[in-house]
């Protein structure tokens, strides 16, 4: 399999580290805006980094990438920027007819009039819309494969496949103890993406209604995470589960909550409240002339690099998916979760655990895409394919998942 992998910053470099020590690959390029970037992920892999190459592509010019892909003879594009990239890569794929593959789908945009009750354009919907064109092609957009949305969404699939008879809710919960040694304030992942998730109106499911939305941190909930994290209070967050799982799996309600703390929270409220969070560029006085900035961009500008805080980072981080149901005519409660310690990732691949337990997820479908044990056409989410082959990949990888019955 030969991969373009467009994006090296702390994912599309944990990416790199996890997939140099896989025999499935033959090539990855390895590309993002900063070449330098690009070429430190392939310089860091040492003796393991003779199928990596790093070249400079702008992740925004569809032209050049599709150029990029057919130079290279690429197989798969595997998308590893912020979700404001995912489109213009999106159409490269399909331009070059070969496999797409995201951790993140297209951004919507909130109802005019009604943003937390109605939905407006939803997550994924720009990708989904295309469907029929990938389809006819032959050609496949795996969106949503990360760890959330991704693993989650596998756990999803394995639930309704092997665990319940009926399901009444999904429920994704995401929770971690991390601290980072220094920092009040230190997001484990781009800023840029948690605040476009978790200012926006989050969107929850139901079968009666269909897909709608509430205000942003509503219905907070105490859950005690495995493996010694224990309770932390949740929200509800805008994420792709919510949107992906339905489609493909018979569920009364899904929902996605996210362990973000008060602190955090009213953090977050307060860049909203000073428009901070705003992406359109604003005029600011500079000594050339008037220059145009995103108060976003200038935020994200401000805070530590994610990737650069693992040394001073402590604790453990929790993906999960927590599922309600009937098996054989019994209630059932189960929380199927994924945990990865910041010590080992660290010692292990000198990633962070955050971007780590992102990073692995894509690399494990790549190898059942390049081993036929996944196969399709057209947009599809994680919850398409048959979760037993990931999951025994992932443990083979290193590092498994776990169950507990609630």
């Amino acid at each position: 399999m030969r991969v373009l992998l467009v994006g090296a910053g702390g994912v599309g470099t944990a990416i790199t580290r996890i997939a140099a020590r896989r025999p499935f690959l033959d090539t990855m390029i390895v590309t993002d805006y900063d070449r330098a970037r690009a070429e430190a992920a392939v310089a860091s892999l040492g003796d393991r980094g003779d199928r990596f190459r790093a070249e400079r592509v702008d992740a925004g010019d569809e032209e050049a990438v599709t150029a990029l892909l057919r130079r290279h003879a690429c197989d798969v594009l595997l998308n590893a920027t912020d979700p404001r990239f995912v489109m213009p890569l999106f159409r490269a794929a399909r331009a070059a007819g070969v496999t797409y593959l995201d951790m993140a789908m297209s951004l919507s945009r909130p109802h005019p009039e009604r943003p937390y009750e109605e939905c407006g354009v939803k997550l994924g919907d720009a990708q989904f819309a295309q469907a029929a064109e990938w389809e006819g092609s032959g050609t496949l957009a795996l969106v949503g494969m990360g760890v959330e949305p991704g693993l989650s969404d596998v756990f999803a699939r394995h639930a309704a496949d092997e665990l319940f008879d009926e399901i009444e809710e999904i429920g994704i919960r995401d929770g971690a103890d991390l601290t980072v040694d220094g920092l009040v304030f230190a997001p484990s992942f781009s800023i840029w993406t948690t605040i476009e998730e978790c200012l926006n109106p989050p969107v929850v499911y139901e079968a009666e209604r269909g897909w709608f939305t509430t205000e942003p941190f509503s219905e907070p909930e105490v859950f005690d995470f495995p493996e010694g994290i224990g309770p932390v209070e949740c929200v509800n967050v805008e994420h792709e589960e919510v949107l992906l799982v339905p489609r493909w799996i018979d569920a009364r309600r899904v929902t996605f909550k996210y362990g973000l703390g008060t602190e955090f929270i009213d953090t977050l409220k307060t860049l909203h409240l000073l428009g901070l969070d705003r992406t359109e560029p604003v005029t600011v006085a500079g000594p050339g002339g008037p220059v145009a900035v995103s108060p976003r961009d200038v935020v994200a500008a401000c805070l530590p690099d994610p990737a650069a805080l693992g040394e001073r980072m402590r604790g453990k981080t929790c993906a999960g998916t927590l599922v309600r149901g009937l098996k054989d005519g019994k209630r059932r409660e189960v929380y199927l979760y994924h945990v990865v310690d910041n010590q080992w990732s660290m010692a292990e691949y000198g990633c962070q655990a955050v971007v780590w337990q992102t990073a692995i997820n894509p690399v494990v479908a790549l190898e059942l895409l390049a081993s036929g044990n996944w196969t399709g056409k057209g947009v599809l989410g994680p919850e398409a394919f048959p979760a037993r082959p990931f999951l025994n990949l992932l443990t083979e990888y290193g590092s498994p998942w776990g169950m507990r019955e609630q």
